[in-house]
């Protein structure tokens, strides 16, 4: 799908419709994040064109939905890796190695901070704080799991744990 364009459909109309129904009608807005969330599970990331979608939908305007978008860093903004990887750089975890992770990642798939690998499987991000600094170095892996006391050695058996249930999806597709 392009990121120009962006349908709704029926069965996501449907979705949002489940969503809208749980909030009073006058604030219907209060589904604005269930709404991008759905779209990324649809799309996998949230494009301009489908923000304007959910804002006329919710009858808000669509900078309201931009700034839902751009203030959460669980938005997926453009298409991603199938993993997405945030390591928490905040300063109770920069002080636990948190950068350092972040660091070893990058260099362990040949990427910046924010880049994608080659192959489409990994996106390396810094992330704001995920609440556990006490487990630090901790990450999110896409959005879901919550990975704490992240060593080297662990990063490394992370990446090769994922990229064996990569290649073990991609079998069965096959």
């Amino acid at each position: 799908m392009s990121t120009e364009e962006y349908i709704l459909s029926e069965a996501t109309a449907a979705r949002f419709a489940r969503e809208v129904a749980k909030y009073p009608a006058d604030q219907k807005v209060s589904a604005v994040m269930a709404c991008l969330s759905i779209v990324q599970d649809e799309i996998g990331f949230v494009s301009r064109a489908s923000e304007d979608v959910i804002a006329a939908y919710l009858s808000m305007p669509p900078i309201a939905v931009y700034e839902v978008t751009t203030f959460y860093n669980m938005y997926n903004q453009r298409k991603l890796g199938q993993f997405k990887l945030n390591v928490c750089t905040n300063l109770p975890c920069q002080l636990r190695d948190g950068q350092k992770a972040l660091n070893h990642l990058c260099e362990k798939l040949g990427v910046e901070e924010g880049g994608t690998t080659t192959d489409g499987l990994f996106t390396v991000q810094k992330s704001e704080c995920l609440g556990a600094c006490a487990d630090s170095p901790v990450m999110l892996v896409n959005d879901r799991q919550m990975c704490s006391f992240m060593s080297n050695a662990r990063l490394d058996e992370l990446v090769d744990v994922l990229k064996a249930h990569a290649a073990a999806q991609s079998a069965v597709k096959n």
